[in-house]
C-alpha cells in the first residue's frame, strides 16, 4: 500500500499549478479535463510524475481555513527533498517567499510556503539516512521563524 494523490480544490487552478511546477521542476502535467460537481462545471488537473501526483480542481467557493487557527481541514502537505537549498532558491527566483522557517534540528531542516490558493506546503531535508534520527522527535533548538 502507497499513498498515491491528493486533491485539492482552489477558486483557479493555474496559481497553484505554478507555484508547484516550481517547486517541483521534474513533475509535469499529466491529464486535465472537465467535470461537474454539485451540478457545478469545473476544470480539473493532474500534476505530478508517474507514480505521485496533486490533483487540482477549481471552482472553489468561500474562504481558505486560516492556518494559525484551530479550524479543521488541512494543514498542509509534506514533501521530502533531497536539497533544501536549492528548492528554496527555485521558488525565490519564481517569486514565492518562506511561510516559516522550522526550528533548527540535528537531522532535518524544514520550511513551510503557502501557495497563491493558501494550502500551506512543508518541504524537509533530511541530514542522516539512519531511521531512528530521521524519526527523531525532540532534539529541536531555537524558534519558528514565521514571515505571515
Amino acid at each position: 500500500m502507497r499513498f498515491e494523490h491528493a486533491n485539492l480544490v482552489v477558486i483557479d487552478i493555474e496559481p497553484t499549478l505554478n507555484f508547484l511546477l516550481a517547486a517541483f521542476p521534474y513533475w509535469k502535467v499529466r491529464g486535465r479535463g472537465e467535470g461537474i460537481w454539485d451540478n457545478t462545471a469545473r476544470n480539473w488537473l493532474h500534476v505530478g510524475d508517474d507514480d505521485y501526483y496533486i490533483c487540482l480542481n477549481d471552482g472553489a467557493n468561500g474562504e481558505m481555513r486560516e492556518l494559525s487557527g484551530n479550524s479543521p481541514g488541512l494543514a498542509h502537505l509534506g514533501f521530502v527533498v533531497d536539497d533544501l537549498t536549492d528548492l528554496i532558491e527555485r521558488l525565490s527566483r519564481s517569486g514565492f517567499e518562506i511561510d516559516i522557517r522550522g526550528r533548527h534540528h540535528p537531522y532535518r531542516s524544514t520550511v513551510y510556503y503557502c501557495d497563491p490558493a493558501g494550502f500551506q506546503f512543508e518541504f524537509m531535508q533530511y541530514h542522516s539516512s539512519t531511521r531512528a534520527q530521521k524519526n527523531q522527535y525532540g532534539g529541536e533548538t531555537g524558534e519558528l521563524t514565521i514571515n505571515r
